[in-house]
């Protein structure tokens, strides 16, 4: 086992056994040690409908993206998620235990280890009710699909969407410099529109008692299925999807302990200001960029 933190355990599995998580680890990218827990987890339902997080909304609006946690031990929090690097380095996506960072020049990566985070939410995904979505003309179109199966407008839920998509629009940031806020920075972000592109929509919904912790409503980020694009989602459209929902009822938040963010004035109404800067622009359509797949 490679070493996390925690306890360490040695333990003896027949060949068969071992065969098959190597092959699962080869395919999927998954570790080892993030299968045997996953494993270990649905065995004894530990973590089911918890959200963890790493720092606040109000924190990032402020400007502090300074690195927090490692990539790396994001797996110990959660299979599935969505997040940004340090400065805002790129959009991040958390997906079946791989993380993947879009940058703004437009590639996609897999987030390497030892790459810092700011701003993080993860679960370890276990979907409680699936459900065919059909004729999606826009992200609020999407979301007005999934209202009716949410448990009320006061819990978080957590959203795996997938399918053939006629259109996605997302944008993804830039590096900055410290000190600049996340309106100012969003002025400054590479805006992307694929074509018949098939993926997943990874995303959270968060009730709006929540704003200064979290992003309130629906907030997506777009993994392609062939791993060429991804980023923060601003519009959709699609012909059919499959919508899979796991309800979270526990949310456990994680405060960076560094300078930055000890020092930082969180006391302001950021809501008008997250809303600005998570929404789609009104020229988006026309100046954004035309990707065909497919």
């Amino acid at each position: 086992m490679e070493e996390q933190q925690g306890h360490d355990l040695n333990l003896r599995l027949p060949a068969g056994h071992w065969q098959a998580l190597q092959r699962h680890c080869q395919q999927s990218g998954e570790t080892l040690s993030a299968v045997v827990r996953k494993a270990l987890a649905d065995y004894l339902d530990l973590d089911h409908h918890t959200l963890w997080q790493l720092s606040t909304s109000t924190a990032v609006v402020e400007g502090v993206f300074g690195g927090a946690l490692l990539v790396k031990d994001l797996i110990d929090h959660g299979d599935f998620g969505l997040g940004t690097f340090e400065q805002l380095d790129g959009e991040g996506v958390l997906l079946d235990g791989v993380c993947w960072q879009a940058r703004a020049d437009g590639s996609l990566i897999q987030a390497p280890p030892e790459e810092a985070i700011p701003f993080w939410v993860a679960t370890h995904f276990q979907a409680e009710h699936q459900m065919r979505v059909s004729d999606i003309g826009s992200i609020e179109d999407l979301g007005g699909r999934i209202d009716p199966v949410r448990p009320g407008a006061n819990l978080f839920v957590a959203i795996k969407i997938q399918g053939l998509f006629e259109q996605v629009e997302m944008r993804s940031v830039s590096r900055v410099p410290e000190g600049m806020g996340l309106l100012e920075a969003s002025k400054n972000q590479t805006m992307v529109r694929l074509e018949k592109v098939s993926g997943t929509l990874v995303g959270f919904w968060s009730p709006a008692h929540t704003t200064s912790l979290n992003i309130p409503g629906y907030h997506f980020h777009f993994l392609s299925d062939d791993h060429g694009s991804g980023g923060h989602v601003l519009d959709v459209k699609a012909d059919s999807l499959n919508v899979e929902l796991d309800f979270q009822s526990n949310l456990r938040l994680a405060l960076p302990e560094t300078k930055e963010f000890l020092e930082a004035d969180l006391s302001r109404d950021i809501s008008e200001q997250l809303h600005t800067a998570e929404t789609k622009p009104q020229q988006s359509a026309d100046e954004s960029a035309d990707l065909t797949h497919g």
